[in-house]
Parts: C-alpha cells; structure tokens; sequence
C-alpha cells in the first residue's frame, strides 16, 4: 500500500489530484493538509512514501515545508505541483531534492507521467 500526502490550500485541486492519480495508481491511499503547517505535521504523523506539494500556500510556503520534510528525511519523495513557473522559483525546488516539478492544471498526460514515476519508485 503506497501512502500519498497531497499538500495544496485548495479543495478542488486536491479532489482533482486525488481524481487523476487513482486512474494511473493501484494499492494507493490519499491523505490530505490544506497548508504548508498542516502538510508538516500529516509527514511527521504519517510518514507517507510520497508528498505532492503545491508551493503558494498559507501558513507555510510549499518550498519551506519541502525544506523542513528534508531536513527530518532527506529521503522524503516530494513532488511539486504549482501554479508557480517562475524561473528561480522552479531552481529553488529542484535544489530541494524534488523528484519532479509539475505545472498546474493537472492534465491526464502529466497524471500518467506521475503515476508512472509513483509506480516505479514504489517498485524499488
């Protein structure tokens, strides 16, 4: 059973996120944190296999959180999905240690990407 953490303030894009993965994911359960505090307390509680972090967020940027979770595991598998494609923005993330950075809106296309991604890093 692989455990997803799905960090994003807005409702909808967590039931869409939910709504794609479970097409391209088996075995899967979905928690959710409505902000960047909320998602750091879900990782310690959790320990999910992965995170999906949305970065523009109340309490607790996306990024500030990233760097917290890496901190207490520096193996943390997180994904960003964001809204946010500022150049420096996507370069910070990625110096994060994030297996991929992924631009909102959520299509099928990029669903099956990550659930491919998911598939195999679960795998081994």
């Amino acid at each position: 059973m692989t455990k997803l953490l799905i960090v994003d303030d807005s409702k909808f894009s967590q039931k869409i996120t939910r709504s794609f993965l479970d097409r391209y994911l088996d075995d899967v359960t979905f928690d959710f944190a409505d902000d960047g505090q909320a998602g750091l307390e879900k990782f310690d509680a959790w320990h999910p296999d992965y995170i999906i972090v949305d970065l523009l967020m109340p309490k607790l940027r996306g990024q500030d959180m990233i760097k917290q979770v890496k901190l207490s595991d520096p193996d943390a598998r997180v994904i960003v999905l964001s809204a946010d494609v500022q150049h420096h923005v996507r370069e910070e993330v990625e110096s994060l240690g994030v297996l991929t950075f992924v631009n909102k809106p959520l299509d099928d296309k990029k669903a099956r990407e990550l659930g491919t991604l998911i598939g195999k890093s679960s795998r081994g």
